[in-house]
């Protein structure tokens, strides 16, 4: 490696790793706030916070790689220029493709290494943080009665109007609802005052009720017996409790149940999910086709295609004199019997629609997902080649106009791509040509730029615009001048 390549790739990474760290702080700490409903008030400790976000970490780098790229280009290069490194470089004859080459090939292998990234990494992460997320989802919030509201305490809900004393141990006006086997509320238990005679931290809760009532809904096998709502009633001055704890939110978070989805699959195994689903697709299209044309309203019309002829001139003389019945009576049952016939029909169309939808778009969602691996691939060589082109061109390193600019260009990039998935899903354009999409429409914009900061032009020529505009404004007011003068 020469020292001309050695001291560009040494700037270009530089940059790219501190915009790449930022960037990816910057989206993990916005999902964070994204997820913060699921994550607060349930007593997670920050292990298990920092494993969730490390596991969701691998699904942004698709979003976080390519703007990281584009704008770590935009600096270098414009650093470059600003400083007149590369007037430099042209006059000891050096061009500026030929300062991009040493770039060049290292974003080939980074394509490589994000083609692994995305094929392994991506969907271990994905695996690995739906099913902390589904396991979260199972914690009940932490362990604490609260005033004015049931609280679910694991094998009973409490509902207490004021708590106070040391450490809020007193308790008065208290309603419990015991859970029972059957699943359902034919316990209660009320009660003016009561204590905790324990932590609820502890594994056994002992809580010593004072003043009240207990009553229980009696179900009787008889159902004359039922009719009467027969319950007991049992009142006390003092009823001890023992509530187990030892089960309220006993969670296994590394439980892996969902192991299957199409975002936690490589390329093999999504290529094998999507033959299956396509065979299972067109099998079904074809069952229901045929049993539709047996079942439906219109299975006898082939046999009136037959006399097309007479059934024509009987249409012309009444829309229903093809209709062969013998009573007048008998003629509108037929009616009323085609048309509610018919009306099953359409709505058996529309729920099979639905159903079709839905499998044609989660088979769409697999080729989306698979062919996105790929696009990774060659999305951070275009974005390099835009922003060093961009970054020569305009000539301004820095924080200023290049973050300006790469935002705006990455915007566009990432919402056409976003767009054109969103039309995949339910087929308005194939799946494959929406996740190229967006590199597609970028990669000519990539070789323009290129050849114009290869050739020291600017961004866009004005002049093939603009002196013909003023040719035609000068040519204007000649002929104006000689009218006035003759």
């Amino acid at each position: 490696m020469k020292i001309i390549d050695r001291y560009i790739l040494t700037s270009y990474l530089q940059r790219l790793i501190a915009v790449f760290a930022i960037c990816m702080l910057i989206f993990v700490v916005q999902t964070f706030w994204l997820y913060v409903d699921e994550l607060a008030g349930k007593g997670l400790d920050l292990v298990i916070i920092f494993r969730f976000l490390i596991y969701f970490s691998p699904k942004l780098v698709p979003l976080v790689l390519p703007l990281s790229v584009l704008l770590a280009a935009l600096m270098t290069y414009g650093t470059l220029a600003e400083n007149y490194e590369f007037a430099a470089m042209k006059s000891s004859g050096i061009s500026l493709q030929r300062a991009m080459v040493g770039l060049v090939i290292f974003h080939v292998f980074l394509g490589i290494a994000s083609f692994y990234f995305s094929n392994h990494v991506i969907p271990y992460g994905e695996l690995k943080s739906y099913n902390l997320r589904k396991n979260l989802a199972k914690l009940k919030p932490a362990l604490a009665i609260r005033e004015g509201m049931f609280n679910d305490l694991g094998e009973i809900n409490i509902k207490v109007n004021r708590k106070y004393g040391d450490n809020d141990r007193f308790l008065e006006d208290i309603i419990i609802h015991e859970k029972t086997n059957d699943q359902r509320n034919t316990i209660v238990i009320k009660a003016k005052t009561g204590e905790l005679k324990s932590e609820t931290s502890d594994a056994m809760l002992q809580m010593v009720l004072y003043d009240g009532h207990r009553y229980e809904e009696v179900r009787p096998d008889k159902p004359k017996e039922q009719l009467k709502h027969p319950h007991t009633k049992v009142a006390f001055e003092q009823y001890t409790m023992n509530i187990d704890l030892s089960q309220f939110n006993n969670v296994d978070l590394t439980e892996e149940n969902y192991t299957s989805t199409f975002r936690m699959q490589r390329i093999d195994q999504l290529n094998q999910s999507i033959d299956t689903l396509q065979i299972t697709y067109d099998e079904d299209r074809a069952v229901f086709s045929e049993n539709f044309n047996k079942e439906s309203a219109f299975r006898d019309l082939p046999t009136l295609e037959n006399d097309s002829l007479a059934l024509d001139s009987a249409l012309k003389a009444n829309v229903l004199q093809f209709i062969k019945v013998d009573q007048t009576w008998q003629y509108f049952d037929v009616i009323q019997g085609a048309l509610a016939d018919i009306r099953k029909d359409i709505r058996d169309l529309d729920n099979k629609k639905r159903t079709f939808f839905i499998l044609q778009k989660l088979i769409n969602l697999h080729k989306i997902t698979r062919d996105d691996k790929y696009v990774l691939t060659f999305a951070s060589l275009m974005l390099f080649l835009i922003g060093a082109s961009l970054g020569a061109i305009i000539r301004k390193g820095g924080l200023g106009l290049p973050l300006v600019l790469a935002v705006l260009i990455f915007l566009t990039y990432h919402y056409i791509g976003l767009f054109a998935k969103n039309a995949a899903e339910d087929n308005s354009i194939p799946p494959t040509l929406a996740s190229w999409t967006a590199t597609l429409i970028m990669a000519p914009l990539a070789l323009y730029l290129t050849r114009r900061a290869t050739n020291d032009k600017g961004f866009v020529n004005i002049d093939v615009l603009w002196v013909p505009l003023v040719d035609f404004v000068k040519k204007i007011t000649l002929i104006k001048t000689k009218k006035k003068v003759l």
